[in-house]
């Protein structure tokens, strides 16, 4: 056995993961002195846990327990990053529900099975089983800052989720408050025109996520006449939407995102206007991953645009394909496996040294704007999008994280669109390509059965490009 190999692959990860080399807060609580990688001292740490556990008192209101949430998050707006994650750890471990209460609410429900008294006894375990965690959060969440506290917070945490399963209890329980907090029947749906304030349109362009603003025009064209933004905001985080949708109203679907950006071009006719194409979609607040607000928006923006423009036949989007790059890195041999010898023999003759290989036609795709349409290059690109965004699955899911959004929203994939986003990042992501997903109002909940059994909706046109 090469123990000093072992010995050493060891070493890489603790010195690669320090918090592996940490003690639990359990372990510093009862400490006398702090260790050089330690933010706070023991002494320090046993006063910040009093003060958190003086929160969620039961002998003081939600008036005073809300105080003195405020007081530790004045604290933590001034605190390092070293020290805000000691306090993230204390609250993630020292605020568990008590085993034993557990444990006999849990008998005590095993012996109510079956009995008058089950479902009774079924509460009192649900409730034994909430940890104070969540009663700590909600008193944070009682002063008038508090939503916005506990949202940065999370925002701060996520990067060290990454390597610190201790925290993972805290995020967790956050995430489940947070989707109470922000369900869509709390959210107002409000549109964002270029009359809006300038700070909320300063919003737009610093959390566009999809196709980054570049000015005031860029903007303002995106505010014009023949175009909608929605945004949906939380009564306690009124001054910036927390997710928003950008519409380009026309007479036919856009299979190119160069002209909806073009700060010059007209605006469309919207009395010819039949087409409402969703082209941007941006999350604006990372402390609130994984509570979902998409799929409410897009139906209450269709709403809200049939009701201004009843003569609307059309609901689709034109989206970027974020993964497909690096997929076609690993998967380019597999692909060409696929090709038939006349398929083949046609690439040997276009790609670099008539080689059908897979690094050949990633170096055939580097460029891939000056590919000519009629290249089998360019063929092989199109059914290899179409191969990814309709097979590639992950645990019944679209591999693509905006297929899987829009898909699992009732949509279908219908068109693909060559050199739609010329722009570096649409090329360094996908080739330039971008999709058209139709939403069908009729088919909407087929589509989604369909994809619970594991079969991606798809048009003619993109089944006569898969394999």
């Amino acid at each position: 056995m090469n123990t000093s190999g072992w010995l050493g692959r060891t070493m890489s990860d603790l010195l690669a993961h320090p918090q592996s080399l940490e003690r639990s807060t359990g372990e510093r609580l009862a400490a006398t002195l702090r260790r050089k990688q330690e933010a706070l001292s023991p002494r320090i740490l046993r006063r910040t846990l009093t003060e958190l556990k003086a929160i969620v008192d039961p002998q003081v209101s939600e008036v005073e327990g809300g105080r003195r949430a405020m007081g530790v998050a004045r604290w933590y707006a001034k605190a390092p990053a070293a020290q805000r994650r000691d306090m993230w750890l204390l609250m993630s471990e020292q605020f568990v529900a008590d085993p034993k209460i557990v444990q006999v609410a849990q008998a005590q429900f095993s012996a109510a099975v079956g009995t008058p008294d089950e479902a009774a006894a079924e509460v009192y375990f649900r409730r034994a089983t909430v940890s104070p965690r969540r009663r700590l959060l909600q008193r944070f969440s009682a002063f008038a800052e508090g939503i916005r506290f506990l949202v940065d917070l999370r925002a701060d945490m996520l990067g060290d989720l990454k390597f610190d399963r201790r925290l993972q209890a805290l995020d967790v329980e956050m995430e489940y408050m947070f989707s109470t907090w922000f369900d869509v029947g709390f959210l107002e749906l409000r549109r964002i025109s270029w009359d809006s304030p300038a700070s909320l349109i300063e919003k737009l362009i610093k959390y566009e996520a999809v196709h980054d603003i570049k000015s005031w025009a860029d903007v303002k064209n995106r505010l014009d006449s023949d175009r909608r933004c929605y945004g949906f905001f939380h009564p306690r985080l009124s001054d910036e939407p927390l997710i928003f949708v950008e519409v380009a109203l026309a007479d036919e679907m856009a299979s190119s995102v160069t002209p909806l950006l073009d700060e010059s071009a007209d605006a469309a006719d919207l009395n010819k206007a039949t087409v409402a194409l969703f082209y941007s979609i941006s999350n604006t607040q990372s402390g609130l991953r994984g509570v979902s607000f998409g799929d409410s928006l897009i139906k209450r923006v269709v709403e809200t645009l049939k009701l201004e423009f009843p003569q609307l036949k059309t609901f689709a989007t034109l989206s970027p394909i974020p993964g497909f790059r690096a997929w076609l890195a690993k998967n380019a041999q597999s692909m060409l496996d696929r090709l038939d010898d006349q398929a083949r023999a046609e690439l040997a003759r276009v790609l670099p040294g008539g080689a059908v290989a897979a690094a050949s036609l990633l170096t055939a795709v580097d460029r891939p704007l000056d590919l000519d349409p009629k290249s089998p290059v360019h063929h092989l690109v199109m059914r290899c999008a179409a191969h990814y965004l309709a097979r590639e699955l992950v645990d019944g899911k679209p591999l693509d994280p905006v297929a899987r959004f829009h898909l699992g929203n009732g949509a279908r994939i219908e068109r693909l669109n060559w050199a739609a986003d010329p722009s570096v990042k649409g090329q360094k992501q996908a080739c330039g390509l971008m999709v058209n997903y139709l939403y069908d109002l009729k088919r909407l909940d087929k589509h989604r059965a369909m994809l619970a059994q594991g079969r991606i909706p798809v048009s003619a046109e993109i089944t006569s490009l898969q394999f």
